[in-house]
């Protein structure tokens, strides 16, 4: 075999390999932009059924409060899909945290559904969630920490 032939078949496999690498990019730019779509379309459908207030919360810090049918408890739902939903007394402090999660969703779809849940069957809904305790920092933000409820 000649020289030449054995150095074009050396530099095939690393064409190959970088010929790879660009097409994994592409997929994962495209796959980046149809998960941004699907967020989008969350969203939009959640602010489709706030309230007027909900919305106004939702768009000042991306939460909004929900009253419980059954109780008459105030929860907040934060933007995510789990470890999102506080129980808030009266003075807005949170209580409790409450997760549930209806599947594998966007956050605006998550969210729904647990308004929707809270709205609607407050007591299944919280039957099926895990609860935690949430604390409040210094700086008034919240730090969540999980704990499974048995």
């Amino acid at each position: 075999m000649s020289p030449r032939r054995l150095t074009v078949m050396a530099r095939w496999p690393w064409r190959w390999l970088a010929e790879g690498v660009r097409k994994i990019r592409a997929l994962r730019e495209r796959y980046k932009a149809l998960e941004a779509i699907r967020q989008a379309q969350g969203i939009t459908l959640l602010r489709e059924w706030l309230s007027p207030e909900q919305k106004t919360q939702f768009d000042a810090s991306r939460s909004f409060d929900v009253l419980g049918c059954h109780t008459g408890r105030r929860y907040r739902i934060r933007h995510g899909t789990a470890t999102n939903v506080q129980e808030i007394d009266d003075a807005g402090r949170p209580v409790m945290g409450w997760c549930f999660i209806p599947g594998n969703l966007v956050a605006g779809d998550v969210m729904l559904a647990q308004k929707i849940a809270l709205e609607t069957n407050e007591r299944a809904a919280l039957a099926v969630a895990n609860r935690f305790a949430v604390q409040t920092s210094a700086s008034n933000t919240l730090d969540a920490i999980p704990r499974r409820a048995y």
